[in-house]
Order: structure tokens, then C-alpha cells, then sequence
């Protein structure tokens, strides 16, 4: 096939565009659609991107905190700032006085807290025991999550048969008859 006839309109020939249609941003109270640079582009715009890379600290430092290793430096820094709190003999009285830090105790409650598995989204939301498999505090975040995995998947899909294809017609040997 030749080049479009309007390849000089368009900025490139047939063929070597790919066609780049607007998305949604996957940042959630963002959610604005733009044109992506490349083709597994989440984010409109650097400062989204940077929002889920901070969100993504913090998902892996509460994550973090609820295993062994992460509570038992949680409490070493606790004992540490103490420390440091009773070392200044002016701050020893106010601390005597009110227990800063304290948290009141738990009731009955029987479930634990999870943070929301869509970027940007801080809802802390409750399950009633560790295994459960709910990652999404609403039914808008699970699926502005799928909207995104199923497109990269549709892509990664696309790319390996065009490999397959490429590898193909290369291992042909050309017809000399």
C-alpha cells in the first residue's frame, strides 16, 4: 500500500502512526481524558504521575507497618522519640500530663483496615479478616482499575502477535522456483 493522501495533513504516512485515541486518567479526582505519549501511558500529566508514585509509598509503608519486622521498628522509633522526650527535662511534666501518641484502646471490632488499590485513593476501607480478597473501597475505583488492565492486556496480546507475525515471515525461506 502506497502512502494516505493525506499524509501531509496527518504528520506521517500510512502505516507508521499509531492511532492514539484520548483515555481517562487513572488517578483518581483526576480522571481527565488526554492523548497518551506512549501506548501504556495511566497518567495525563507528570504531576499525576508523581500523586500515584507518593501513593504508592504509602500503600508500601502501611504494608510494611502490619508485618512483624515493620511493627517491631515502628516500636524501637516509638521507645527512641520517648527517649528523646524524657532527655529534656523541661517537656517531662507535659508529657506526665497527657500521653501524646496514646492510642485509645480498640473495641470489638473484628476486621482490619485496607487502603484502596487505585492510585490516588486514600479510602480506608474495612475487611473482616486479613485473607479477604477485597482491594477496592467502591465499585468507580474497581473499575477505572480494570478499564486500564484490560486495555494494557488487549496491547500485550497485539504485541505478541505481531512478533509472531514478524518471526514468521522472516523464517520463510523466499520462493527461487
Amino acid at each position: 500500500m502506497g502512502p494516505s493522501s493525506f499524509h501531509h495533513l496527518s504528520g506521517c504516512r500510512q502505516g507508521s502512526c499509531p492511532s492514539r485515541r484520548a483515555r481517562r486518567c487513572l488517578l483518581k479526582d483526576c480522571e481527565r481524558y488526554f492523548t497518551p505519549a506512549y501506548p501504556q501511558a495511566r497518567y495525563c500529566h507528570e504531576v499525576c504521575r508523581r500523586a500515584a508514585e507518593r501513593w504508592r509509598r504509602v500503600k508500601a509503608s502501611r504494608r510494611y507497618r502490619a508485618c512483624p519486622a515493620g511493627r517491631e521498628q515502628r516500636r524501637e522509633q516509638n521507645r527512641q522519640y520517648r527517649q528523646r522526650r524524657r532527655a529534656n527535662s523541661t517537656l517531662a511534666e507535659i508529657e506526665r500530663k497527657s500521653r501524646e501518641g496514646k492510642r485509645p484502646a480498640c473495641g470489638s471490632e473484628n476486621f482490619a483496615e485496607r487502603i484502596c488499590d487505585r492510585p490516588g485513593c486514600y479510602v480506608l476501607f474495612p475487611v473482616r479478616h486479613e485473607h479477604s480478597s477485597q482491594r477496592f473501597c467502591s465499585l468507580a475505583c474497581r473499575l477505572a482499575l480494570r478499564r486500564v488492565v484490560d486495555r494494557e492486556a488487549r496491547y500485550r496480546q497485539r504485541r505478541r502477535r505481531w512478533r509472531r507475525q514478524r518471526l514468521s515471515r522472516r523464517s520463510r525461506s523466499p520462493d527461487t522456483s
